[in-house]
């Protein structure tokens, strides 16, 4: 008795979990408009990778996802996993004319990967914001490439610790709901229009360790 009471209670908070995360989608749907100019910064990130490399068989040959360009000479902030060990990287832009662009660095104490696009890119730089001021119920934007089709009115739900036994450890990571489908690499936007976090994981568990609630981890 005790086992199936325990049990039902499990499903009665996942029930419960998973109705205020529609709930907080919903209330995000109504965030302030998006702007084309603000997302022109969020351009497609394409890299292979040698079939010999280390992280070929977890992470593929043929990686893609978003990164976000940060000054006015091509500097890309990217999520790490998408470049590591790349031989070749392009960058895509809104137009769509793809560029060639160089790997900067990786750093493996934030996860964050610098790419630099060896030619003009019609994208407007995306200034960098505070992320230590997010805090739970804050509004935020989660954009991929793909302009104000690929972005989506989102919640911050947690600030908590991720350790990636992988490579990185963050202290506050930012979790946030309704997850976003395209998360790697997307940027994460506040309301002043700033960029406050780069997208790694979707998660289960964005509220909590032990509380079911579909959402993504970004990396402040």
């Amino acid at each position: 008795m005790l086992a199936r009471m325990k049990s039902a209670g499990r499903g009665s908070a996942a029930v419960v979990s998973i109705g205020v995360a529609l709930l907080w989608a919903a209330d995000a749907r109504a965030a302030a408009p998006i702007s084309a100019e603000l997302l022109s910064a969020v351009v497609k990130v394409t890299t292979t990778v040698p079939e010999n490399a280390r992280t070929a068989d977890t992470l593929g040959t043929q990686r893609e996802g978003s990164g976000v360009v940060i000054d006015d000479d091509g500097l890309i902030l990217t999520i790490g996993y998408l470049i590591l060990e790349s031989e070749t990287a392009e960058v895509t832009p809104g137009d769509g004319e793809s560029v060639p662009a160089r790997l900067v660095a990786y750093d493996h104490e934030t996860g964050f990967g610098l790419l630099r696009a060896t030619g003009p890119l019609a994208a407007a730089p995306l200034e960098l914001g505070d992320s230590s001021a997010l805090t739970a119920r804050d509004e935020v934007l989660a954009a991929s490439f793909g302009g104000p089709s690929s972005a989506i009115g989102a919640y911050v739900v947690s600030r908590r610790p991720f350790a990636g036994f992988w490579e990185y450890m963050l202290e506050k990571a930012i979790y946030t709901t309704p997850p976003h489908p395209k998360f790697g690499g997307a940027a994460l936007i506040d309301r002043d229009g700033k960029l406050v976090g780069v997208g790694s994981l979707i998660v289960p568990n964005a509220a909590a360790a032990d509380m079911p609630m579909p959402g993504n981890m970004f990396v402040p």
